[in-house]
């Protein structure tokens, strides 16, 4: 009886750890790059134009054409949301049609929709973007590996949302689930600055 008590802790603590919502966090800019540490525990983080750090080079293979390479640097002079989620990821799927709503809403904007699909197989990842209808594209980052551009930010955090400015810096960070009302603003300002 004891063994199966442990067991069940066991599956409990990997289930809340695996979807968990990590804890506010502000921007390093050391050199200009981006290097997240989190503080106190808020859900959206915004960042002052003169505080933003750069993103480093992201790309990989796409999740629904392996032939096909997505780089961040395809977007350049774009501003892009950046996702990034997992088919195992509940809030992930509660999200996806948010998401999709936001891209559609965004057509024509300088708003591009990017995902990084992260500690997934691609076949899972595949039944996730076609069944959910995710109409933008998604980096397939099995191992993490993609993701280490965003330093520090741990893959615990699935799913995150990073808005970046034209200049691919770290305009805002939404920590779980997006909701529309709290990115909108935050993509409109990015949209219309030079």
């Amino acid at each position: 009886m004891r063994f199966s008590f442990l067991v069940v802790a066991a599956a409990v603590v990997m289930t809340v750890s695996s979807c968990a919502r990590f804890s506010g966090g502000e921007v390093r800019a050391d050199e200009g790059e981006f290097s997240f540490i989190s503080p106190d525990g808020r859900t959206k983080i915004v960042y002052a134009e003169d505080e933003r750090g750069k993103v480093g080079e992201l790309s990989g293979n796409s999740v629904m054409d392996a032939e096909r390479t997505i780089a961040l640097s395809d977007y350049r002079g774009e501003a892009v949301l950046l996702n990034l989620w997992g088919s195992w990821c509940a809030p992930c799927r509660g999200e996806a049609g948010k998401l999709e709503q936001l891209a559609e809403k965004s057509r024509g904007s300088n708003v591009r929709f990017l995902g990084v699909n992260v500690r997934d197989n691609r076949k899972s990842a595949q039944d996730f973007m076609h069944n959910l209808d995710v109409s933008y594209p998604s980096v397939y980052d099995p191992n993490g590996k993609v993701a280490l551009a965003l330093e520090g930010l741990p893959l615990s955090t699935v799913p995150v949302t990073l808005l970046l400015d034209r200049e691919h810096r770290v305009a805002a960070i939404f920590l779980g689930s997006v909701v529309g009302k709290n990115v909108m603003p935050e993509m409109r300002k990015v949209a219309r600055s030079e």
